[in-house]
């Protein structure tokens, strides 16, 4: 049977893969370290845990309304007040089933066949695939690793066309860890207000930030932004709730009527019970989003002085997220590889560690490894691939 058009085009997702190969060789008995991780490696706090229960345990297992419960919306209301001192109203949020889906519904009801969004690189590796599988087309525009993998107000101008519709805009970042200041914010901010391009202002990673960084949304510098904003977050990184599914997006009161309207026939609604543990989340903290953030500043500091040692590597130190994105090019070469793929497929077949090739992020030079795993095989990992390069380029 032929299958539709929409997933024949689309990539697999590189971070999948790899995690998939190093699977197959742990089930063989082999000793490998997966550093492909997208998630926090802290089990979800007690007192969410508690509050799910004691909700299911009430009789709370029924449908919720399609855009998330009340009580969580003014749990996320408050969280935008007391954070970015931006003031939503109920209607202008969704609870989605995870950021993922948020993002998914929004170009599902945003986007048109034609219609482009400007993707800076390195990217997610799954916002092309979703603006592809909304008939959009994805546009990129490179992030230069001189300027912190950041791309300027004057790349951003020269990209625009008369088929843009949005921009995607991801604070701290998936993969570099990179961190946009109040300035740059501004000024890309200034150009999609021009041309009249929404921004799609990624902030899932906004409480992991260090080095004393602060975390700023390009939705609070002005209520002409606000508007023009639309805020996708979820309490899957900063709670380590990963599989909890619970993310939202927050913006305009038309474009998240459309999104609800279409999540009712799609998912019905977020995981009830995953709701009851998230307005816990966001009202009960009892200090465990601050312990983990500062578990991995303390992962970071001790391991990019590491890593920068090994031969050929270069790394811009991130100031956010959990991951590392050094460039692996010329220790590839070294090595006397052609590519930095072939590279990390030999990384893990020989020295046993899993890390994700660049290349499923548009950076195909670089390499992504997470540091949401303990410190020792952090630093196991690095010293295996810094035997490696040492062995394969004599």
């Amino acid at each position: 049977m032929k299958l539709a058009k929409r997933v024949s085009t689309l990539t697999p997702s590189s971070t999948l893969a790899i995690t998939a190969k190093a699977k197959e060789l742990k089930e063989a008995g082999h000793d490998v370290i997966g550093l492909g991780a997208g998630e926090p490696d802290f089990n979800t706090p007690q007192y969410i845990i508690d509050a799910a229960m004691k909700a299911t345990e009430a009789g709370n297992t029924k449908y919720t309304p399609a855009g998330g419960l009340q009580p969580l919306k003014e749990s996320i209301i408050k969280k935008f007040q007391n954070d970015q001192n931006i003031t939503y109203k109920a209607s202008e949020i969704i609870v989605c089933s995870g950021a993922k889906h948020a993002l998914y519904t929004l170009f599902q009801a945003l986007l048109d066949e034609g219609d482009e969004v400007i993707i800076p690189t390195p990217y997610w590796v799954s916002y092309p695939e979703q603006v592809k599988l909304a008939e959009g087309t994805p546009v990129y525009v490179e992030g230069k690793e001189s300027n912190d993998f950041k791309i300027t107000p004057e790349q951003l101008e020269a990209t625009i066309t008369a088929k843009t519709k949005a921009f995607i805009l991801n604070s701290p970042s998936n993969p570099t860890g990179s961190l946009y200041t109040k300035e740059e914010l501004k000024a890309l901010g200034d150009v999609c207000l021009k041309h009249d391009i929404l921004i799609v202002s990624d902030e899932i990673y906004e409480k992991l930030v260090y080095g004393g960084a602060k975390h700023v949304s390009v939705a609070e510098l002005s209520p002409e932004l606000k508007e023009q904003t639309i805020i996708i977050n979820g309490v899957s990184k900063s709670h380590s709730m990963t599989g909890w599914r619970i993310g939202y997006a927050a913006g305009n009161e038309a474009i998240i009527k459309a999104m609800t309207n279409l999540a009712s026939h799609s998912t019905s609604n977020p995981t009830t019970m995953a709701q009851y543990g998230s307005i816990a989340a966001y009202n009960e903290d009892d200090g465990s989003v601050e312990k983990m953030r500062a578990a991995f500043e303390e992962r970071l500091d001790k391991v990019y002085e590491q890593l920068i040692k090994i031969p050929g590597f270069s790394c811009v130190k991130p100031k956010g997220a959990f991951y590392l994105f050094p460039n692996a090019k010329e220790a590839a070469t070294m090595c006397g590889y052609d590519n930095v793929d072939d590279w990390v497929t030999d990384v893990l077949e020989e020295a046993k560690v899993a890390l994700v090739p660049g290349s499923g992020f548009g950076a195909p030079d670089n390499v992504r490894l997470s540091y949401a795993t303990s410190l020792d095989l952090l630093e196991e990992a690095i010293r295996r691939i810094d035997t490696f390069v040492r062995n394969k380029s004599k």
